[in-house]
C-alpha cells in the first residue's frame, strides 16, 4: 500500500524558516509529478508548489522567491524549503504525488498533513 508521510512542520517566528519533507513508500512503479498544497482555516486547499519528475517547478504567486521545492527520485522524497515565513503562511501543508503503484492504475495520493504555524 502506497503511503505519503510528511514531516518538518512546527511553530516558527515571522521571518524564520522551515523545511518540509514527504517520503513515499510502498510498491511503486513510478512517481510522476509531486507537489505541496496548503489549507488555512476557513479556506480552500491551494497549490503551493509543484515539481515534475524531471525537475521543472512551478509556484503560487504568494510564495515565489521565498519557497523552494525539490525532490530526490532515488529516495522517493519531495521537499519544501520555506524561508521568510509570514503569518499568512500558517496552514496545514499536504504532500501530493501522482503515483503508479504496483497492481493499480496511476492516481494521486495525499499525505496526512503537517501543521505550519507562523507567529511571534
Amino acid at each position: 500500500q502506497v503511503q505519503l508521510v510528511e514531516s518538518g512542520g512546527g511553530l516558527v517566528q515571522p521571518g524564520g524558516s522551515l523545511r518540509l519533507s514527504c517520503a513515499a513508500s510502498g510498491a511503486m512503479i513510478r512517481i510522476n509529478d509531486m507537489g505541496w498544497y496548503r489549507q488555512a482555516p476557513g479556506k480552500q486547499r491551494e497549490l503551493v508548489a509543484g515539481i515534475t519528475r524531471g525537475g521543472s517547478t512551478n509556484y503560487a504567486d504568494p510564495v515565489k522567491g521565498r519557497f523552494t521545492i525539490s525532490r530526490d527520485n532515488a529516495r522517493n522524497t519531495v521537499y519544501l524549503q520555506m524561508n521568510s515565513l509570514k503569518p499568512e503562511d500558517t496552514a496545514v501543508y499536504y504532500c501530493n504525488a501522482a503515483i503508479w503503484a504496483v497492481g493499480s492504475s496511476p492516481r494521486n495520493y495525499w499525505g496526512q498533513g503537517t501543521q505550519v504555524t507562523v507567529s511571534s
